[in-house]
């Protein structure tokens, strides 16, 4: 790829940590090898927010650096306005992350940093969700270099209308990471719990919470890649119809 090429690619970064992550510094790093980047990202900590759109309040954007906005909405008002309101001209591709923790198996469904990249592909960019799959101290080395390859790859050969990929990477140093393999999601055993306790006030209020989850053994499945110490790579899609249950419902003969 000459300079030429570089100076004509546009790339759209975002996460859902918020614009000052670390992970969104280390995936701008990234990108800027490949070509132009703006990041346009929430101005605080969004995780959890899935494809939450904000409809009853105006956002607001703030400008971070030349080439930096954040919002104070969600990651997927963040695509949005980008594309609608913020950039000149239409990006190449779309990179969420790299976010502070895994997005494996069923919860990609809560993950804004996932959402950002579905919202890309609803608008029709090439997009990718990249996490590091670990809630402790992460280290990024490997994700970083990671999502310059993939990012490589995509703009190289494209995606099929309404696919996208999730990444998910170890938190290990790039000597330890011991290849790449292309998974299906996997399934998460839920031990959430909510918690009731109340204000100095007296009146109720609850946390959302509970014990580190558990997956939920599979072959082939994003968890068990990550767990062999390999780069698994994940593509969604955002066609969600049940085709095997089409016929089955068909049966019932559902009448008005």
């Amino acid at each position: 790829m000459g300079n030429s090429d570089k100076d004509d690619i546009l790339i759209l970064v975002t996460n859902d940590d918020g614009v000052n992550a670390e992970g969104i510094r280390r995936l701008r790093r990234a990108m800027s090898t490949i070509g132009e980047v703006t990041v346009v990202a929430p101005d605080t900590q969004k995780s959890g927010a899935s494809h939450a759109l904000t409809l009853s309040d105006p956002l607001r954007s703030s400008r971070v650096d030349e080439n930096t906005l954040a919002v104070d909405g969600t990651p997927t008002d963040c695509v949005l306005l980008a594309m609608r309101g913020l950039l000149d001209r239409k990006p190449d591709l779309l990179v969420s992350g790299v976010n502070h923790g895994p997005n494996l198996g069923d919860d990609v469904t809560y993950s804004g940093t996932v959402a950002a990249a579905f919202e890309g592909t609803l608008l029709g960019l090439p997009s990718i969700a990249i996490s590091v799959a670990s809630w402790k101290k992460c280290s990024f080395d490997s994700a970083e270099r990671f999502a310059a390859e993939i990012a490589r790859k995509v703009l190289k050969h494209g995606l099929p209308d309404g696919t996208l990929l999730n990444v998910n990477v170890p938190s290990l140093p790039p000597d330890e990471i011991k290849g790449v393999r292309v998974t299906k999601l996997g399934k998460r055993v839920y031990r959430d719990a909510v918690v009731k306790k109340q204000d100095p006030r007296g009146r109720d209020y609850y946390w959302i919470g509970g014990q580190p989850p558990i997956w939920c053994e599979g072959e082939g499945t994003d968890f068990e890649a990550v767990e062999e110490g390999l780069i698994s790579v994940t593509p969604l899609q955002l066609d969600l119809t049940d085709y095997k249950s089409l016929h089955m419902v068909r049966v019932w003969d559902l009448t008005f």
